[in-house]
Protein backbone atom coordinates (compact mmCIF):
# COMPACT_ATOMS: atom_id res chain seq x y z
CA UNK A 1 0.00 0.00 0.00
CA UNK A 2 1.28 3.24 -0.43
CA UNK A 3 1.55 5.87 1.85
CA UNK A 4 0.17 9.63 1.75
CA UNK A 5 2.20 12.67 1.79
CA UNK A 6 3.19 13.43 5.85
CA UNK A 7 4.04 17.00 5.90
CA UNK A 8 7.54 17.72 6.94
CA UNK A 9 10.65 20.14 6.57
CA UNK A 10 13.06 17.81 6.42
CA UNK A 11 16.14 17.86 3.35
CA UNK A 12 14.23 14.55 2.02
CA UNK A 13 11.16 17.10 1.88
CA UNK A 14 12.45 19.69 0.46
CA UNK A 15 14.09 17.55 -2.48
CA UNK A 16 12.48 17.92 -5.72
CA UNK A 17 10.44 15.17 -6.78
CA UNK A 18 12.10 14.45 -9.67
CA UNK A 19 15.46 13.81 -7.70
CA UNK A 20 13.50 11.94 -5.61
CA UNK A 21 11.98 9.49 -8.20
CA UNK A 22 15.06 9.19 -10.67
CA UNK A 23 17.22 8.12 -6.84
CA UNK A 24 14.43 5.53 -6.74
CA UNK A 25 14.68 4.30 -10.32
CA UNK A 26 18.50 4.13 -9.76
CA UNK A 27 17.69 1.87 -6.47
CA UNK A 28 15.64 -0.25 -8.33
CA UNK A 29 18.08 -0.73 -10.93
CA UNK A 30 21.17 -0.95 -9.16
CA UNK A 31 19.23 -3.38 -6.43
CA UNK A 32 18.77 -6.30 -9.52
CA UNK A 33 22.25 -5.64 -11.13
CA UNK A 34 23.67 -7.03 -7.37
CA UNK A 35 23.11 -10.48 -6.09
CA UNK A 36 25.65 -9.94 -3.36
CA UNK A 37 23.05 -10.26 -0.14
CA UNK A 38 25.80 -7.70 1.93
CA UNK A 39 25.34 -5.22 -0.31
CA UNK A 40 21.19 -4.91 -0.09
CA UNK A 41 21.18 -5.31 3.13
CA UNK A 42 23.38 -2.43 3.27
CA UNK A 43 21.16 -0.28 0.99
CA UNK A 44 17.92 -1.60 2.87
CA UNK A 45 19.79 0.06 5.83
CA UNK A 46 20.38 3.22 4.14
CA UNK A 47 16.62 3.32 3.34
CA UNK A 48 15.70 3.01 6.49
CA UNK A 49 18.64 5.75 7.74
CA UNK A 50 16.55 8.10 5.08
CA UNK A 51 13.23 7.17 5.92
CA UNK A 52 13.92 7.54 9.66
CA UNK A 53 16.66 9.68 10.36
CA UNK A 54 17.12 12.27 6.93
CA UNK A 55 12.83 12.47 6.41
CA UNK A 56 12.25 12.00 10.15
CA UNK A 57 9.37 9.51 8.96
CA UNK A 58 7.49 7.65 12.03
CA UNK A 59 8.43 4.03 12.71
CA UNK A 60 4.50 2.70 12.29
CA UNK A 61 4.20 4.44 9.18
CA UNK A 62 7.10 2.72 7.34
CA UNK A 63 5.64 -0.43 8.95
CA UNK A 64 2.75 0.01 7.79
CA UNK A 65 4.01 -0.38 4.20
CA UNK A 66 5.70 -4.03 5.16
CA UNK A 67 3.09 -5.30 6.64
CA UNK A 68 0.33 -6.03 3.81
CA UNK A 69 2.96 -7.84 1.66
CA UNK A 70 5.15 -9.59 4.65
CA UNK A 71 3.69 -12.69 4.04
CA UNK A 72 4.44 -12.73 0.05
CA UNK A 73 7.77 -12.21 1.36
CA UNK A 74 7.58 -14.99 3.29
CA UNK A 75 6.03 -17.10 0.26
CA UNK A 76 8.99 -15.91 -1.99
CA UNK A 77 11.68 -16.92 0.66
CA UNK A 78 9.80 -20.41 0.85
CA UNK A 79 9.62 -20.78 -2.79
CA UNK A 80 13.77 -19.54 -3.82
CA UNK A 81 14.29 -22.22 -0.53
CA UNK A 82 12.97 -24.88 -2.27
CA UNK A 83 14.20 -24.21 -5.54
CA UNK A 84 17.45 -22.13 -5.57
CA UNK A 85 18.30 -21.63 -1.74
CA UNK A 86 18.50 -19.63 0.91
CA UNK A 87 20.92 -16.92 -0.41
CA UNK A 88 19.21 -16.45 -3.04
CA UNK A 89 15.82 -16.29 -1.54
CA UNK A 90 17.24 -13.87 1.00
CA UNK A 91 18.65 -11.59 -2.07
CA UNK A 92 15.56 -11.30 -3.55
CA UNK A 93 13.45 -10.68 -0.34
CA UNK A 94 15.90 -8.16 0.30
CA UNK A 95 15.15 -6.16 -2.84
CA UNK A 96 11.73 -6.36 -2.48
CA UNK A 97 11.59 -5.17 1.11
CA UNK A 98 14.48 -2.25 -0.21
CA UNK A 99 11.55 -1.47 -2.79
CA UNK A 100 8.64 -1.30 -0.94
CA UNK A 101 10.32 0.56 1.74
CA UNK A 102 12.17 3.15 -0.52
CA UNK A 103 8.54 4.02 -2.40
CA UNK A 104 6.83 4.77 0.77
CA UNK A 105 9.30 7.17 2.11
CA UNK A 106 9.27 8.96 -1.48
CA UNK A 107 5.18 9.40 -1.62
CA UNK A 108 5.66 10.02 2.05
CA UNK A 109 8.07 13.08 1.46
CA UNK A 110 6.48 14.09 -1.66
CA UNK A 111 3.17 15.47 -2.64
CA UNK A 112 1.13 14.00 -5.40
CA UNK A 113 0.95 17.05 -7.59
CA UNK A 114 5.40 17.03 -7.26
CA UNK A 115 4.94 13.38 -8.61
CA UNK A 116 1.77 14.17 -10.99
CA UNK A 117 3.85 16.94 -12.68
CA UNK A 118 7.07 15.13 -12.90
CA UNK A 119 5.15 12.43 -14.58
CA UNK A 120 3.67 14.60 -16.91
CA UNK A 121 7.30 16.26 -18.46
CA UNK A 122 8.60 12.55 -18.72
CA UNK A 123 5.68 12.04 -20.82
CA UNK A 124 5.69 14.76 -23.05
CA UNK A 125 8.12 13.66 -25.75
CA UNK A 126 4.90 10.90 -26.41
CA UNK A 127 2.69 13.37 -27.74
CA UNK A 128 4.50 12.95 -30.89
CA UNK A 129 2.76 9.14 -30.66
CA UNK A 130 -0.75 11.10 -29.72
CA UNK A 131 -0.38 10.52 -26.09
CA UNK A 132 -1.60 13.03 -23.64
CA UNK A 133 0.81 13.96 -20.67
CA UNK A 134 -2.09 15.53 -19.03
CA UNK A 135 -4.37 12.07 -18.84
CA UNK A 136 -1.39 10.27 -17.97
CA UNK A 137 -0.70 12.86 -14.89
CA UNK A 138 -4.83 11.95 -14.16
CA UNK A 139 -3.78 7.92 -14.50
CA UNK A 140 -1.35 8.43 -11.88
CA UNK A 141 -2.93 10.97 -9.37
CA UNK A 142 -5.94 8.69 -9.37
CA UNK A 143 -4.10 5.56 -8.48
CA UNK A 144 -2.39 7.41 -5.46
CA UNK A 145 -5.49 8.73 -4.48
CA UNK A 146 -7.84 5.80 -4.58
CA UNK A 147 -4.86 3.10 -3.05
CA UNK A 148 -5.86 4.44 0.43
CA UNK A 149 -9.63 4.97 -0.55
CA UNK A 150 -9.93 1.35 -0.91
CA UNK A 151 -8.20 0.30 1.86
CA UNK A 152 -10.50 2.81 3.75
CA UNK A 153 -13.40 0.96 2.33
CA UNK A 154 -11.73 -2.40 2.96
CA UNK A 155 -11.70 -1.13 6.83
CA UNK A 156 -14.97 -0.28 7.12
CA UNK A 157 -16.59 -3.40 5.66
CA UNK A 158 -14.20 -5.87 7.81
CA UNK A 159 -15.47 -3.08 10.92
CA UNK A 160 -19.27 -3.89 9.79
CA UNK A 161 -19.03 -7.42 9.42
CA UNK A 162 -17.30 -8.24 12.88
CA UNK A 163 -20.03 -6.17 14.48
CA UNK A 164 -22.63 -8.34 12.64
CA UNK A 165 -21.04 -11.49 14.04
CA UNK A 166 -19.81 -12.60 10.42
CA UNK A 167 -17.34 -15.98 10.62
CA UNK A 168 -14.53 -15.65 8.13
CA UNK A 169 -14.62 -11.91 7.80
CA UNK A 170 -11.23 -11.44 5.47
CA UNK A 171 -13.06 -14.11 2.99
CA UNK A 172 -16.59 -11.92 2.89
CA UNK A 173 -15.09 -8.59 2.56
CA UNK A 174 -13.95 -9.56 -1.31
CA UNK A 175 -17.61 -9.05 -2.81
CA UNK A 176 -18.75 -6.10 -0.95
CA UNK A 177 -15.85 -4.62 -1.88
CA UNK A 178 -15.90 -5.12 -5.17
CA UNK A 179 -18.89 -3.76 -5.87
CA UNK A 180 -17.96 -0.90 -3.69
CA UNK A 181 -14.82 -0.24 -6.69
CA UNK A 182 -17.22 -1.01 -9.49
CA UNK A 183 -19.78 1.63 -7.76
CA UNK A 184 -17.01 4.15 -7.50
CA UNK A 185 -15.70 3.48 -11.17
CA UNK A 186 -18.93 4.43 -12.40
CA UNK A 187 -19.45 7.29 -10.31
CA UNK A 188 -15.60 8.47 -11.35
CA UNK A 189 -16.50 7.76 -15.43
CA UNK A 190 -19.71 9.65 -15.56
CA UNK A 191 -17.73 12.81 -13.61
CA UNK A 192 -14.91 12.69 -16.21
CA UNK A 193 -17.90 12.37 -18.97
CA UNK A 194 -19.57 15.40 -17.36
CA UNK A 195 -16.24 17.19 -17.54
CA UNK A 196 -15.13 15.96 -20.61
CA UNK A 197 -12.25 14.41 -19.98
CA UNK A 198 -11.99 12.30 -22.91
CA UNK A 199 -12.69 14.96 -25.52
CA UNK A 200 -9.76 15.74 -27.84
CA UNK A 201 -8.68 19.43 -27.85
CA UNK A 202 -9.67 21.24 -31.16
CA UNK A 203 -6.83 23.26 -32.42
CA UNK A 204 -6.93 26.67 -32.90
CA UNK A 205 -7.49 27.61 -36.42
CA UNK A 206 -5.37 30.47 -37.67
CA UNK A 207 -7.26 32.70 -40.44
CA UNK A 208 -5.58 32.79 -43.63
CA UNK A 209 -4.96 36.41 -45.41
CA UNK A 210 -7.51 37.43 -47.62
CA UNK A 211 -7.55 40.25 -50.18
CA UNK A 212 -7.21 43.89 -48.84
CA UNK A 213 -9.11 45.39 -51.50
CA UNK A 214 -11.59 44.65 -54.42
CA UNK A 215 -9.99 42.69 -56.91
Amino acid sequence: MLSLYLPGTSPVHRASAGLKLAALAALGIGLFLVSRVEVVAGALVVVLAVGVVGARLPGPALWAQVRPVWIWLAALFVVHLLVTGPLTGAVAVLRLLTLVLAAAVVTATTRVTALVAVVEWLARPLRLVGVRPARVGLVIAMTLRFIPLLAERAARIREAQAARGAERVRLSVLVPLVIAVLQMAHTLSEALDARGADDTPVRPVRPTAGPVGPA
